[in-house]
């Protein structure tokens, strides 16, 4: 395990150590509205805090870049991504799913390691480009489902760009009605270590940044799943269009999706 993962599973640990301790005790003072549906919460500022300074006393040369508004320039050439709170809204309410991300790309847009802790059930998702992915630090895989009328997928419902709505809807209800179950625990990041590790056959969304994504895709794949953009390319990073799966059923999820958001969507 490289220096780099261990630092990336350490502060989402420390971070998700104090999103934990805190589950549950909000005050009215302590929720702000960024955008219409957007929140973000005293806990997020103070775990985004966590990490940034942990991985700034780590790795001085490293850009960081986080979703509550740090931005740390850097001389590396690498970058690192980071959701300290993934689900706020979930959070708020005190629905118990919500996770933190750390992952580290290169100068290429490589993702280069990623950490997943869901701090209510502590449980760590973590892997490193080429070595395998772990769940609480044992190797695990993708589902090997490929039946549609067994497949369990999750999705993520719009929340911001409403003018793909009924895009969305319609692809919704042809995934209904072509697999199993559908879900929306309301987590990017832990539909992703899910998908990972099998409890999910693929995840789709649109419109994610970065930060929700980085990761659990790499995640995905080193667990010998799939991750695509919905044009069947690797730009999920920079369109936020997403497609992860076990790899058996990624034409199946990607022909759905291209049916209803079209090759061109950007």
């Amino acid at each position: 395990m490289t220096k780099e993962l261990i630092a990336a599973i350490n502060a989402a640990k420390l971070a998700g150590k104090h999103a934990r301790r805190n589950f549950g005790t909000l005050g009215a003072g302590q929720v702000r509205q960024k955008n219409p549906k957007d929140f973000v919460t005293a806990v997020d500022k103070a775990c985004e805090e966590l990490i940034v300074s942990f991985l700034r006393k780590k790795f001085p040369s490293d850009e960081i870049v986080a979703e509550e508004g740090t931005l740390e320039k850097g001389s590396s050439g690498r970058r690192w991504i980071i959701d300290p709170l993934d689900g706020t809204l979930n959070f708020i309410h005190n629905f118990p799913f919500f996770a933190v991300s750390v992952a580290l790309v290169d100068e290429n847009d490589e993702i280069l390691c990623g950490a997943i802790y869901h701090p209510i059930a502590k449980e760590l998702f973590s892997a490193e480009r080429g070595g395998g992915a772990y769940f609480n630090n044992r190797r695990t895989r993708v589902s090997r489902n490929h039946k549609s009328h067994h497949l369990l997928l999750a999705t993520g419902f719009p929340y911001r760009m409403y003018e793909h709505l009924d895009n969305y809807l319609a692809l919704f209800k042809d995934m209904l009605l072509n697999t199993a179950g559908l879900r929306r625990p309301g987590s990017a990041a832990l539909d992703l270590a899910y998908t990972a590790c099998g409890r999910f056959d693929g995840f789709w969304e649109y419109n994610l940044n970065a930060w929700d994504i980085a990761a659990g895709a790499l995640i995905v794949k080193e667990a010998g799943g799939m991750v695509t953009d919905f044009k069947g390319d690797g730009n999920f990073l920079k369109s936020g269009h997403i497609i992860a799966s076990n790899g058996k059923i990624h034409a199946f999820m990607l022909e759905i999706v291209q049916r209803h958001f079209g090759l061109n969507f950007e």
